[in-house]
């Protein structure tokens, strides 16, 4: 846990699970969590395992045991659709509202869900300003306030020992980071697709935590090294 960043003038500690972690305000965020996407699938006929929810919650479970964070953030679209907390299984549900009302949890709105998180308690809200971040489900490019977001579901592929790994990845610039998807079903897009790059305000870097350090690689720089004016 002692692997961290400096970024807006904060220290974060990205996680292997692909959460992030604000020791300063006992802060765990997570992004685009994406509960019950396998019923949403099987709604239109599209089979998916219906294990997701259970996964992923037990993913969020260990990091918050990892980290004793009084706080949980969640970056939007944690659930896939506005009713999926109506289709959760009665376990998830039920741990998912223990957990809103026994830490302080922040629901971000996104595109998928809207405010449906609501119901299992915690507060709503469009985004948040605290210290020196503000958080968002969406990166906004014309902003240039130090920025952490989700939406986008940054992955990379890299070689390790010679073998190709595509893993889930921060994808970090000077004043914005996007979290990977933290669900289990989530999915990814390259880093270097310009609907990423595209919102950056210049070069980008991806972060991974890898057996307690973290790795970097440049992924883009904009044509002719220009970072965008703030």
């Amino acid at each position: 846990m002692d692997v961290a960043l400096s970024f807006g003038g904060e220290t974060l500690q990205p996680l292997p699970c692909g959460g992030l972690y604000w020791p300063a305000q006992s802060t765990l965020i997570v992004a685009d969590l994406h509960f019950e996407k396998s019923s949403a699938f099987a709604r239109r006929g599209w089979l998916l395992p219906p294990y997701d929810s259970a996964e992923t919650l037990r993913l969020l479970i260990d990091a918050l045991e990892a980290t004793g964070a009084a706080r949980v953030i969640c970056l939007g679209d944690s659930f896939h659709d506005r009713g999926g907390p109506d289709r959760l299984p009665a376990g998830p549900r039920a741990a998912l509202q223990a957990l809103a009302a026994s830490l302080d949890w922040l629901w971000i709105t996104g595109n998928h869900d809207d405010s449906a998180g609501a119901s299992l308690g915690g507060r709503v809200m469009a985004e948040a300003r605290i210290g020196g971040l503000t958080l968002r489900h969406e990166a906004d490019p014309a902003d240039g306030v130090p920025e952490l977001s989700g939406h986008f579901h940054p992955k990379v592929a890299v070689r390790i020992r010679g073998r190709r790994i595509t893993r889930r990845a921060f994808a970090m610039s000077a004043t914005k980071m996007i979290l990977p998807a933290y669900g289990a079903y989530a999915g990814g897009l390259d880093i270097a697709d310009p609907a990423i790059t595209g919102v950056m305000r210049g070069p980008v870097t991806a972060v991974l935590a890898e057996g307690g350090r973290l790795l970097r690689f440049p992924v883009w720089t904009p044509p002719g090294g220009a970072v965008a004016a703030a």
